[in-house]
């Protein structure tokens, strides 16, 4: 099962996620096999963390809670509040098959939430938006709807991706009218 996990910093934390990045790294290399994507997440002009993103495949949603809220950033209170969604991989690959490698260009995590109320398929159900269509899916890092415990009601969507610029990157949301949309520097994590 595919969750997507978005730990979301503290106002003034950056000495403390400096402190703890050791512990960090240590306890997502645990999770080697079964990260899908990962990195920070950045305040407009990249300087202030905002974030931290693990895309990750567990046995189910125990897991995931264990894994998000077991990880030593917010255990040592880096972390202000926790966004852990099931997901569906689109793409079918992780960051590290991404075309475009690890550095080069703009990256970016785009979050649509919550759709637009009204955004009913004719049985009542809120329909899930696939791969926006005229987009170069070599820009695409990873791609894939946010959806309930359950898994069968569509709640959002979240993408890493490269783009020219912060607009170009919430343009991967095509059509689809979302309640909110955030938009975050990002770059590839792990060790260097």
């Amino acid at each position: 099962m595919e969750f997507f996990c978005y730990h979301r910093d503290r106002a003034g934390s950056v000495a403390l996620r400096a402190e703890s990045v050791e512990d960090h790294w240590a306890y997502m290399d645990r999770f080697e096999a079964e990260l899908i994507a990962r990195g920070p997440a950045f305040d407009a002009g990249g300087e202030v963390p905002a974030g931290s993103v693990h895309i990750v495949d567990l046995p189910g949603p125990a897991a995931a809670r264990a894994f998000a809220f077991d990880e030593p950033n917010y255990q040592a209170g880096v972390y202000r509040d926790v966004l852990l969604r099931r997901w569906r991989n689109l793409l079918g690959r992780t960051m590290w098959e991404f075309p475009g490698g690890r550095t080069g260009g703009n990256r970016y995590l785009v979050l649509g939430l919550g759709p637009v109320p009204g955004r009913a398929a004719a049985d009542g159900a809120v329909t899930c938006p696939g791969l926006p269509p005229g987009t170069d899916h070599d820009d695409l890092i990873a791609f894939g709807p946010l959806l309930s415990d359950d898994g069968a009601t569509w709640v959002g969507t979240a993408a890493l991706v490269r783009a020219l610029d912060r607009e170009r990157a919430a343009g991967v949301l095509g059509p689809v009218r979302y309640a909110g949309v955030e938009v975050y520097e990002w770059e590839f994590g792990g060790r260097r």
